[in-house]
């Protein structure tokens, strides 16, 4: 067993150190109230029946044509749950390989939201119901972590797409962490104590080498875009306040995530784009998963895409 920062696990399924536990207490944070929970709800099941829909309509619209269907749906469903987005950066039009630290279930939706990107999923996702159908029908590539031995075989397929022109996007921490960058969020208990509870991994980065393809690292950050109710002692930030709300870590079930995030309010989750990294100057795999490894920290001024 190989031991990681803030937490243990084996080389193919690390553990981050966060837990609910790292979780804030609900009555710190920013509550939407009960009304609009219901109405969100209500958005998020006709987003899901429209995803049926575009089940129905993929197969039938053009391949290139297809990404920007699946990312009008990423911005409803967003939009529906109360989420709103922001990008800092750029994002490349050509193929890629962007590297993102994961914290949530809203990750995917984030990333194919500001890009068309093709996700690199953990195999149980495919058996979620109409998400994963959905994301079969878009080209969503799955890797198969209790099966060490297709590793070569996922990030074969990986460069495939790359070459094929397509971005591929990929969570190289292989686990979820607090998104707090172990820092406490606003009121929070987060216990992980290291600035990356787990580092890239530096396999799928060959990938990008293979394909001959520059690697994007984006940071993913949830925030509130005012402050929570007052609390001892006062958060130190007070716009926006960095939060671990939307994680979906430890052994946390999808529904009980879902229905918190139903609950908040004021909530963003920013994309941030670094500079891309090529190949040519960084050739080896672990060299590019050192430098894609950014610590999201404080975002930079961002262009607000969804309200």
């Amino acid at each position: 067993m190989t031991t990681y920062p803030g937490g243990h696990g084996t080389f193919w399924r690390p553990r981050s150190g966060c837990g609910t536990g790292c979780l804030p207490l609900p009555e710190t944070v920013p509550d939407a109230g009960r009304l609009r929970r219901v109405v969100r709800l209500a958005g998020l099941l006709g987003m899901l029946l429209s995803g049926v829909l575009l089940l129905v309509m993929l197969p039938a619209l053009p391949r290139r044509l297809r990404p920007y269907a699946g990312r009008g749906w990423a911005r409803g469903l967003l939009r529906a749950l109360g989420v709103r987005l922001r990008l800092v950066g750029v994002l490349p039009r050509r193929a890629a390989l962007l590297a993102a630290n994961h914290v949530s279930w809203l990750d995917t939706l984030a990333i194919l939201a500001v890009t068309p990107a093709r996700m690199l999923a953990k195999r149980e996702v495919g058996g979620w119901p109409v998400i994963g159908a959905l994301a079969r029908v878009g080209g969503t590539l799955f890797i198969d972590r209790d099966r060490p031995r297709t590793l070569p075989a996922t990030v074969a397929d990986v460069a495939a797409a790359l070459r094929a022109g397509d971005q591929v996007a990929v969570f190289p921490q292989a686990t979820t962490s607090c998104g707090t960058t172990g820092r406490s969020s606003v009121a929070g208990r987060c216990s992980s104590g290291a600035a990356r509870p787990v580092p890239f991994r530096p396999a799928l980065f060959q990938a990008a080498i293979d394909a001959g393809v520059p690697v994007v690292p984006v940071a993913l950050t949830y925030q509130f875009v005012r402050p929570a109710p007052a609390v001892e002692p006062p958060p130190a930030a007070v716009d926006p306040v960095l939060t671990s709300i939307a994680a979906f870590i430890g052994d946390e079930s999808l529904w009980p995530s879902v229905r918190r995030v139903l609950g908040l309010r004021d909530l963003v989750v920013t994309v941030d784009a670094g500079r891309p990294l090529r190949p040519a100057e960084v050739p080896y795999r672990r060299g590019l998963a050192r430098l894609a490894d950014r610590d999201p920290g404080p975002v930079r001024s961002a262009l607000d895409l969804a309200g």
